[in-house]
C-alpha cells in the first residue's frame, strides 16, 4: 500500500462526517474503516443486516441508515470520530444535526450512479459552512462504471477545483483491481512513474496556483513544487475549502480504505480550540442503562462529571453526571473533554437540540436543508394506546424535533410531519420494536403554506369582559418569497408599553401558525402601527389574547395565497422510456431543462411540484422494469395554481370569532 505525505504533528482527535446519496456505499465505507483501523475485526454487511453503525432494528431490516451514528477509530495515532448519516433524502434533518459539528468532510460517490440529486444538496450545504471536503469516489468494480465520468461530473456539478489524488488501476481484461496514490511519502514505497508524478505535480499546481499569487509565478516559470511542497499546499487548500481531493476504490472489496484513510489524516484539518466554554447539543438518545444522553460538539474550553452548566438563553442550571466518548463502537467514561471532543453527556434533562453552552458566537451556525412535506394522522391499534401513543411520539420528537408533533387532547387526534413515505414507515417500525405500538397512519397530505394576497389592515379593541384593556392596529403585506416572517413596530412608547410591545412581538409568530386555510402563514411582513394600554385595566396577558384576534383580522379582510412545496428533480431512464416520461412531467407541471443523452441514458432535470409527484418514483421503476430513477430534493414553495384547494382542520378556536375565542383564552370554555 501507499501512503501519503503526512505531517509529524497533528492534534489527537478529528470529527470527520461521511456524506453519500444512497446506496453509494457509505456505511459499507464505514464499516471497512473501522476494521481497517482495528476497532472491529470484521466489517460487518448492510445487505445482511450486520453493520455497526446500523443498530436499529429497522435499519437491519430495511438495509438503509435512518439515525445518524457515530463511531471512532484510530489511525496512525490520531483519534477519528465519523458520523455515519443517512443517505437517503427522506432523513435529511439527520444528516442537517451533523454539519455544523465537523471539523472535516468525507462526501461519498458512486461510479455507478454519479452525481445525484441528494449529491448536490449535501454538497451545497457543506459549502455554506466552508466544511473541508475529501470527495471518494467508490464502487469502481460495478459494471458501467467510469471514474473518468464520474470526475467529470463532479467538475461540473459539484465544483471545478476537485483534484484527483489518487488513479484507479486496471488488469488487461479492464477489471478494476486497485488505487495508486499519486506520489509517494518515503523513498521505501513504490512510487508512480515519473511522467505521472510531474503530471499530478502540475495538475495540483495549476489548481492551488488559482488562489495563490506567488505559486502562480512559479508555475509561469516551470517550477513545479516538490511532492513534499505539493502535499502541505494540498492539505493548506482543501482546509481554506478551495481544492477538494478525490480518491477513489471499492469499498465492498475493501479497496482503497487505508488510502482513505491516509487522505483523510492528510488533507482533512485538526479542530481549532478556543479558551471560552462553547458547544452545541446535536442529538438526544435515551441508553437503556444511562437513561437520557444528550450528544454535545465542544469548540471552547472544557467539561468535567459534576459541573453546573447553563444553557444559553434558560434560567436554570443542571449538574453534569457522566461524560462519555467513543471508544472504537463503545462508549467509555472519560471524566472531562475539552475543546474539539465530541461526547455524550448525561444529567441534562432539559437540553434539546439545538441549544448550546457557554458562547453562541463560536458556534458555527447549521443552514436549514430539512423541510417535513407531508403531514399525516398516527392511529392507535386500540382507544386504550392513544396516552402510550401520544408520550411515545414526544420522546421521538425529543430527537427528531421536525416530526413536530401536533397532540390535540380535545379531538384525541396525533399528527405527525415527516419528508416522506420511508420516513413514516421507518416511524411505524420504531413505535413497534422500541415502544411495543402497533399505529396505522393517515394518508399523507402535503403540507402548504400560506401568504398574504395584497397589503392589509387588522384592528382589534380588547376591551371586555372587563377588567381588560388592549388595542392594536397591524398592517400585514406581502415579503419576498423564502423570506418569512418580518415584524417591526412603528407603535409609541407613550400609548403602549415596551413591554406589551414585547409580548405583542413574541405572540406573532404563534398567531401565524394557522392561517385562513389552517396552513402557517409566511413570508410577509407585520408592523403594529399602533397600540393603546391602559394605565389601570391593562394587564400583560391583554396583548396575549388580542394580537391572534388582530393578526387575523387583517388576513381576512386581505385574503391568503396558498403556496406548495416544489422539489428539484434529476430523472435518469432507458432511451425507449423518455417519451413517456417527458410526457407524465408535463402532466405533472414539471418545468424541467432540455434533456441531454450519456450513453444509451436519458436525463431530465428540472422543478416539480411535491403534490403532483408523490408516488411518481414507484411508478417510474414500474414502466421501466427497475431501469428508472428519480431522485428530488426539496427546493422550496412557490405559488400554488389558481383554484387550487388544500385546507387544514384548525385546532383550537379561531381568534376570527373573537366572543368565543376571548372565551376559550381566559379559561371560561
Amino acid at each position: 500500500m501507499e501512503g501519503f505525505p503526512i505531517s509529524s504533528v497533528y492534534s489527537e482527535v478529528r470529527n470527520i462526517g461521511v456524506f453519500a446519496h444512497i446506496d453509494a456505499g457509505k456505511t459499507t465505507t464505514t464499516e471497512y474503516m473501522l476494521q481497517r483501523s482495528g476497532s472491529i475485526r470484521t466489517a460487518g454487511s448492510v445487505d445482511e443486516g450486520t453493520a455497526s453503525t446500523d443498530s436499529l432494528d429497522v435499519e437491519r431490516e430495511r438495509g438503509i441508515s435512518v439515525k445518524a451514528a457515530s463511531v471512532s477509530l484510530t489511525w496512525k495515532g490520531t483519534r477519528f470520530n465519523l458520523i455515519d448519516t443517512p443517505g437517503h433524502a427522506d432523513f435529511l434533518a439527520e444528516v442537517e444535526r451533523t454539519l455544523g459539528v465537523m471539523d472535516g468532510a468525507v462526501l461519498i460517490v458512486s461510479a455507478a450512479e454519479g452525481v445525484q440529486a441528494q449529491t448536490e444538496v449535501l454538497w451545497q450545504a457543506l459549502r455554506l459552512l466552508d466544511v473541508p471536503t475529501l470527495i471518494y469516489i467508490n464502487k469502481l468494480d460495478r459494471i458501467g462504471a467510469s471514474f473518468e465520468r464520474t470526475l467529470g461530473e463532479i467538475a461540473r456539478l459539484l465544483s471545478p477545483s476537485a483534484l484527483p489524488v489518487q488513479r484507479p488501476l486496471y488488469g488487461e481484461d479492464g477489471a478494476f483491481t486497485g488505487t495508486e496514490t499519486l506520489w509517494a511519502h518515503d523513498a521505501g514505497s513504490a512510487a508512480p512513474a515519473q511522467n505521472e508524478d510531474l503530471a499530478f505535480r502540475t495538475a495540483a499546481a495549476e489548481k492551488l496556483a488559482e488562489f495563490d499569487e506567488e505559486l502562480l509565478l512559479r508555475y509561469v516559470e516551470g517550477d513545479i513544487p516538490d511532492a513534499g511542497e505539493t502535499a502541505s499546499r494540498i492539505a493548506e487548500g482543501t482546509a481554506a475549502s478551495r481544492v477538494f481531493p478525490v480518491c477513489c476504490g471499492c469499498s465492498q472489496r475493501g479497496v482503497g480504505i487505508e488510502e482513505l484513510l491516509d487522505a483523510m489524516l492528510a488533507f482533512l484539518p485538526a479542530p481549532a480550540p478556543r479558551p471560552d466554554l462553547a458547544g452545541i447539543v446535536f442529538k438526544v438518545e435515551r441508553d437503556r442503562a444511562m437513561g437520557r444522553a444528550v450528544w454535545i460538539r465542544l469548540y471552547g474550553g472544557s467539561l468535567r462529571n459534576r459541573d453546573i452548566v447553563r444553557i444559553h438563553g434558560r434560567e436554570n442550571e443542571e449538574k453534569i453526571t457522566q461524560i462519555r466518548i467513543l471508544d472504537g463502537l463503545k462508549k467509555i467514561d472519560a471524566g472531562e473533554i475539552s475543546a474539539g471532543d465530541v461526547a455524550a453527556v448525561y444529567g441534562l434533562s432539559e437540553a434539546a437540540i439545538g441549544d448550546m453552552i457557554g458562547d453562541p458566537a463560536l458556534v458555527p451556525k447549521t443552514p436549514q436543508l430539512a423541510v417535513p412535506l407531508l403531514t399525516a394522522r398516527v392511529l392507535p391499534e386500540n382507544d386504550t394506546d392513544y396516552t402510550r401513543t401520544a408520550e411515545a411520539l414526544r420522546e421521538l420528537t425529543d430527537e427528531d424535533p421536525l416530526l413536530g408533533l401536533a397532540w390535540m387532547p380535545e379531538l384525541r387526534e396525533l399528527h405527525v410531519r415527516m419528508m416522506g413515505a420511508i420516513q413514516l414507515e421507518v416511524l411505524g417500525s420504531t413505535l413497534r420494536s422500541r415502544f411495543g405500538l402497533n399505529v396505522d397512519f393517515g394518508p399523507p397530505a402535503v403540507i402548504y403554506q400560506e401568504t398574504p394576497a395584497q397589503l392589509c389592515e387588522g384592528r382589534v379593541a380588547y376591551l371586555a369582559p372587563k377588567p381588560c384593556w388592549a388595542i392594536l392596529h397591524f398592517t400585514v403585506e406581502p415579503g419576498e418569497r423564502g423570506s418569512g416572517l418580518v415584524y417591526r413596530s412603528l407603535a409609541r412608547a407613550d400609548d403602549i408599553l415596551p413591554s406589551y410591545q414585547n409580548e405583542v412581538r413574541r405572540r406573532v409568530p404563534e398567531a401565524l401558525k394557522q392561517g385562513l386555510s389552517g396552513w402557517q402563514v409566511t413570508d410577509l411582513i407585520v408592523t403594529l402601527t399602533y397600540g393603546q394600554s391602559h394605565v389601570w385595566h391593562t394587564h400583560p396577558l391583554d396583548f396575549v389574547v388580542a394580537t391572534p384576534m388582530g393578526i387575523m383580522n387583517a388576513l381576512a379582510s386581505g385574503g391568503t395565497k396558498l403556496l406548495e412545496p416544489v422539489l428539484r428533480f434529476r430523472v435518469s431512464v432507458p432511451e425507449a422510456n423518455a417519451g413517456r416520461v417527458l410526457s407524465d412531467l408535463s402532466r405533472m407541471r414539471a418545468e424541467f431543462d432540455p434533456p441531454f443523452a450519456e450513453g444509451e441514458r436519458f436525463f431530465i432535470e428540472g422543478r416539480i411540484p411535491a403534490a403532483t409527484s408523490l408516488d411518481y418514483a414507484v411508478e417510474l421503476r414500474s414502466f421501466t422494469s427497475g431501469k428508472g430513477i428519480l431522485t428530488a430534493s426539496f427546493d422550496g414553495y412557490r405559488e400554488a395554481p389558481p383554484g387550487t384547494e388544500a385546507s387544514r382542520r384548525r385546532v383550537g378556536v379561531n381568534p376570527l370569532d373573537e366572543a368565543e375565542y376571548i372565551l376559550s383564552a381566559r379559561g371560561a370554555l
